[in-house]
């Protein structure tokens, strides 16, 4: 076969195979086997030198035409491939508008966050703000200037968390710590009344930490709202108006609300309320244990020897306080039997709120 014979051969091989390519990947393969550096027509024009003198220009020119022929069709083949193959990914990605969308759960605020806020803002409605105050107080302003003698039980270790010094435990063994984690939200009132002016209307939400066994009714961390209110003129029926207002507010203006003495170091005379059940109306049920009526917080008028720890004249001003626990509100407001509900996270139970 002669030389010009071999070049027609390659020239129809060349291009027999670009139009065989089935993609961009397999045309690139034929233009570097032939094209390339070490490509078939690539060898014939390196050995042109071995070509007789008198058959070069005739060679030459075969050679020159044949590689124009064949980039000619490597170009028309890669740019019909292109467009097929990004066809292709169009076809594939194209979304289908008339199928249905897929939904995506979207988070939503916890049970116990979004009553805070229901709340607190039932009190901004009626002129109170809101304060806040740190999780780790001292002894003073967490009992002793809430008129908490020294010997009362919550300041004994069997409920209250201590914080002590890592180079030594033994201030909270011997119960001399006074650095603790706040068993209740009342201490900011303190600081309150010494910072602010009166009068004072505040609310104080934050989280409390008591050392008792986790059950149904009861959780070593909560969240509690403390109310303080300190003005000329401020009466007990203030105290009943205003929480009664609350309870009516949070769980329904059918509910109805009761005042049982009751004791705490800080408020005198005090009360714990109660609000009707929800469930039997009054009439009496398991939910309520058959008296119709539902423990929700305790309240009374500040007891004057808290006044002392501040600098305020009992003679002239007079206060109420009540605090109220965010979690036994859900449990009561959504009939829930167990606080641990609430804090164990799952969502099947959360999704109901």
């Amino acid at each position: 076969m002669s030389l010009l014979e071999s070049i027609g051969e390659q020239q129809a091989t060349a291009l027999a195979r670009i139009e065989a390519a089935a993609d961009t990947a397999a045309l690139e393969q034929v233009r570097v086997s032939v094209l390339g550096k070490k490509g078939s027509l690539t060898a014939l024009l390196r050995g042109m030198g071995a070509v007789p003198p008198e058959e070069r220009a005739q060679v030459g020119a075969a050679v020159n035409t044949t590689r124009d022929a064949i980039e000619a069709a490597l170009t028309k083949r890669q740019q019909l491939l292109a467009q097929a193959e990004l066809d292709a990914r169009i076809t594939a990605d194209a979304v289908d508008v008339t199928l249905p969308g897929r939904a995506h759960p979207i988070g939503t605020q916890h049970l116990i966050s979004r009553l805070t806020d229901e709340i607190v803002e039932v009190f901004r409605g009626i002129g109170y703000r809101v304060v806040d105050g740190t999780e780790i107080e001292t002894d003073y302003y967490n009992f002793t200037a809430l008129n908490a003698p020294p010997d009362h039980p919550s300041r004994g270790l069997q409920d209250t968390f201590y914080v002590v010094d890592r180079s030594g435990d033994e201030a909270a063994v011997q119960g001399e710590s006074d650095v603790l984690l706040r068993t209740q939200t009342s201490g900011v009132q303190v600081h309150t009344m010494e910072d602010q002016e009166l009068p004072i209307y505040i609310l104080a939400p934050g989280r409390v930490y008591r050392r008792d066994t986790a059950d149904p009714s009861h959780l070593p961390q909560f969240t509690q709202i403390e109310g303080l209110v300190v003005d000329k003129g401020i009466t007990f029926g203030d105290l009943k108006g205003t929480l009664d207002y609350f309870c009516k507010q949070i769980f329904g203006p059918d509910r109805k609300t009761r005042f049982r003495p009751h004791f705490f170091p800080f408020t005198e005379p005090s009360a714990e309320v109660d609000v009707s059940c929800g469930i039997c109306g009054g009439a009496g049920c398991r939910f309520c244990k058959g008296t119709g009526w539902l423990e929700i917080l305790g309240c009374g008028m500040v007891d004057p020897n808290v006044y002392g720890y501040v600098g305020i004249d009992p003679e002239r001003y007079s206060g109420f306080a009540f605090g109220v626990g965010v979690e036994r509100v859900a449990c009561l407001k959504y009939n829930v039997p167990d606080l641990r509900m609430l804090l164990e996270g799952d969502m099947r139970f959360l999704r109901q709120f």
